[in-house]
């Protein structure tokens, strides 16, 4: 072992002395505004948290990244705070949940007594044989298993969270639906349904016969459809639409950027025509770097 990593701490006392620090910071004399927190008032915190540490990942940040994950760790550690001082559950609880889980669904690592033992009802899975499909099709099989025992869903869609981004909400509903044969055909049926949502959202922008109010709002609702739609066709070509547009984002700024970073004047005074000027200029050079 390297000696550099022979001198790095142990993360065990670590996480305990974080776990000891959040509940200081929550008990008498601890934080006033850590003190008042309750799960409601932090939870967009732990939405920022998350992109955060997604922005890291995507910048290879590893420094940040470390930084990052402490910030999300915190979130887990303050709402099993909560929860623990509210009675329902502790971080032990927490932790143990975790690991039972990641035994019973991975019984071709632990072996299957190991994995019964930790609650895996399942019987004579496929042999996973390195293939990493065969692998999240058993853990799907043992999923299943796992929610016989709880309430039932009365429906399709009752499992799809909505407490997720939307573009992944989309996709898990089209899929979800998909289970009862409610589908399209195929990715060229779902490219015609772009089209027509699109010929949709300009038939409602050439309306002339409604009120602006009303207007807006059959506006809105063609661009939601839309994009459901679009959600979808990322789903058939087995594409993360909230990655995907992600990386989108990250390029549009990029080459915005660089328009701002090239130009000897203000963009705004620009003209239209060298506006797309500029951007072409932007996506070239990007490409020669490329």
């Amino acid at each position: 072992m390297p000696e550099d990593e022979a001198r790095k701490p142990e993360a065990a006392p670590l996480f305990a002395d974080a776990v000891a620090i959040m509940a200081r910071l929550r008990g008498p004399g601890g934080c006033p505004w850590d003190r008042e927190q309750t799960p409601d008032t932090i939870r967009k915190y732990t939405l920022e948290e998350t992109y955060e540490v997604l922005d890291a990942i995507e910048r290879q940040d590893w420094p940040n990244l470390a930084e990052e994950l402490g910030d999300l760790l915190l979130q887990v550690l303050f709402y099993a705070e909560m929860a623990n001082e509210a009675g329902h559950f502790t971080l032990a609880d927490v932790l143990s949940n975790l690991n039972r889980k990641l035994v019973r669904r991975h019984p071709h690592v632990f072996g299957a007594a190991a994995a019964a033992a930790a609650g895996n009802d399942a019987a004579a899975l496929p042999p996973v044989a390195g293939s990493s499909d065969q692998v999240l099709l058993n853990w799907n099989a043992i999923k299943q298993l796992e929610n016989k025992g709880q309430a039932k869903h009365s429906g399709y869609l009752d499992g799809v969270l909505r407490g997720q981004s939307s573009l992944s909400e989309a996709s898990k509903l089209g899929s979800s639906a998909a289970r009862a044969g409610f589908d399209w055909p195929d990715v060229f049926g779902l490219l015609a349904k772009v089209r027509e949502e699109t010929a949709e959202v300009e038939a409602e922008l050439r309306g002339e016969l409604l009120a602006h109010s009303q207007q807006q709002e059959r506006v809105r609702e063609e661009v939601g459809d839309l994009l459901f739609t679009v959600a979808n066709l990322a789903r058939h070509l087995k594409i993360d639409a909230e990655m995907a547009l992600r990386d989108a984002n990250a390029k549009f700024r990029r080459r915005f950027e660089a328009m701002e970073q090239a130009s000897d004047r203000l963009l705004e005074e620009y003209s239209a025509a060298e506006l797309e000027q500029a951007w072409a200029a932007a996506k070239t050079a990007e490409s020669r770097q490329a």
